[in-house]
């Protein structure tokens, strides 16, 4: 019970840590890299944003090697739950909102569509200045209103 709470607890806390990335780092000193993230068409299959996949793979990925080793133990856990929310980021925002993946192109699903719109309204903006709506799993009640 305690591995899954750390593992639940980890989930949530990333979304917490991906809204100030986000807002702070993203649409910050690391610009460079989310710059082409936020123009109308992307240019190739890969972007210079994908490295943040990466970098948060990284921490979550040590987590796993030291979680085992010795025997199964609270890292672990953590890891997965890092692991577990940046697969639902990439099913959310990289396959159901920028569609780089054509896998899922309706939805009538309010939860969903609130997602959408929020994340429209996040790149109305092309430069890194007056950003709204840094989150990605958890978005203003507003948003759900069809």
């Amino acid at each position: 019970m305690i591995f899954f709470l750390i593992f639940l607890g980890t989930f949530l806390i990333m979304e917490c840590i991906t809204w100030f990335t986000h807002k702070y780092v993203m649409h910050g000193s690391m610009w460079y890299f989310h710059a082409d993230h936020h123009q109308p068409k992307y240019a190739n299959i890969f972007e210079r944003n994908d490295i943040f996949f990466v970098i948060f793979a990284a921490p979550s990925i040590a987590l796993f090697y030291y979680g085992v080793e010795g025997g199964l133990n609270y890292k672990f856990f953590i890891g997965l739950g890092i692991m577990f929310y940046g697969f639902c980021y990439f099913m959310i925002h990289d396959v159901l909102i920028h569609q780089r993946f054509k896998w899922f192109k309706h939805t009538n699903n309010k939860y969903l569509i609130g997602l959408r719109k929020a994340h429209k309204v996040h790149h109305k903006h092309l430069g890194k200045a007056h950003g709204e709506c840094f989150g990605m799993l958890f978005v203003p009640f507003k948003y759900y209103k069809i």
